[in-house]
Parts: C-alpha cells; structure tokens; sequence
C-alpha cells in the first residue's frame, strides 16, 4: 500500500490539531498509511524543503500570505500536489478550479464531511497514480509512467510522447494511445496535442500553459470540452 504524504498548513492550533487527529482517526479505520506534516504559516510551508506531498490541506486565510496565492506559487514551481482547501471562507473557496485545487472543506470541520472527501481524494491518487503505458520505437521497449507524460504530440505518423526530461518519438495515432490512457487523465486540446490534465498549469481562451513552462495551442473548437475535462479531472468525476 502507497503511504500518502499529506501537508496541514493551519495557523490556528486547535484547527490543526483537529485536522491531524481526524487524519489518524482515518488511518485506523482503513488501510490508508499516512505520514503528516503540519505547518502553522505559509512560510514555514514553502521553507520547507517539502518535496511534493500527495495532499495539502490549505487554510486559505493564514497570517503571512493568502493561501490561494501559496497554492498557486507551487504550482509555477511544478508541484501538482492535491489540494483540498480548508477554510471558513468558502466564497473564496469555490475560486479553487484557478489553482487546480481538488475541492473544499467549510469550517467547522466534521469528521463525517471531512471522511468523505478525503477518502475520495485518496482513491482517486490511488486510481491515476500507478498506470503504466508501454511504448515501442526502433531503439526498444519504454514503460512510462502515464503521470510522467505532459502531453504527446502527433507530427504525420510519428507521436512525440513529452515527459519533464525527454521526448520519445513513437509511430501510432492519438485515437489508438488515447484508448489506453486512464479514463479522464487526458484531454485533446486542439488535433495535435493530447494533453495530461494533471500538468495544465493554467488555460486561456486560445492558449494554455503547462508547468513545463510550455504554451499549447486550444482550438476554438476544443476549447469547452477541454474546460469540462478539465473541470471533471479536478473534482474527481
């Protein structure tokens, strides 16, 4: 079993306390394995030297920095961390889609709401996180990592498969790889481009920005049902 890394970011002490204490309780109850962090300011966090965690639990009004715009530095940074945030401020919240956040817990916390949505999030790590997906070229055989992939690409019959550190060039189509890719992780962007929702960074009108720093071009006529996978993506559906 997976042992998750999971991030408090909560100044109040009892809230963080409460957090960490619901988190062991769940622990007990399932097979999940845990190993937390808790931080008290945004600061703290980010000084951390935290690696990714596979969690954050976000307060959003912390005393040193908003935690919409903590969220939203790591991920210039390249970390698509899962974020839930935790917060009595839900109408800021609900803004989360900007920040890939995976959803939102209101204050008061109850263990019940807090249960749901944090077994949910954890299935849904276990389910996109362990694919592999076997690639073939002249040189040999590649097993990639399907979280690896940013996003491959199609020039005539050849497919670039763009991962943080490499290109491996492949023959075959989109439509075919497509259907060996899980289920909602990817998202054409225009006709050229097969995208990994987990690494957009950020997606415009006619353009979006991968956490490689890389623009892809959206197409007119792929722009809403890009936004609506990516949406789906997010929220875990």
């Amino acid at each position: 079993m997976k042992i998750f890394r999971v991030a408090i970011v909560e100044d109040e002490l009892k809230e963080r306390t409460n957090l960490e204490n619901f988190l062991s309780k769940l622990e007990n109850e399932t097979d999940y394995q845990l190993n937390v962090q808790s931080f008290k300011n945004a600061s703290t966090f980010l000084n951390s030297g935290r690696g990714q965690f596979d969690l954050i639990l976000m307060d959003i009004e912390l005393p040193d920095m908003n935690g919409m715009d903590v969220i939203k530095r790591i991920r210039e940074q390249g970390d698509n961390s899962m974020v839930i945030f935790v917060t009595n401020m839900a109408r800021f919240a609900v803004k989360g889609y900007e920040v890939r956040a995976f959803d939102f817990i209101v204050k008061p916390v109850s263990y019940q709401i807090f249960q749901m949505k944090i077994k949910l999030a954890l299935d849904y790590l276990i389910k996109t996180d362990d694919a592999d997906l076997l690639v073939s070229n002249k040189d040999g055989k590649f097993k990639i990592k399907v979280t690896d992939i940013i996003y491959i690409e199609v020039v005539s019959h050849t497919l670039l498969y763009h991962l943080s550190d490499r290109v491996i060039k492949a023959s075959g189509t989109l439509d075919k790889v497509y259907a060996l890719l899980p289920q909602n992780q990817f998202s054409l962007c225009n006709r050229c481009y097969l995208v990994n929702l987990r690494h957009v960074n950020e997606l415009y009108q006619t353009s979006l920005l991968l956490d490689n720093n890389e623009t892809l071009i959206v197409s007119r006529s792929k722009h809403a049902s890009f936004l609506h996978d990516l949406n789906k993506y997010y929220h875990g559906e």
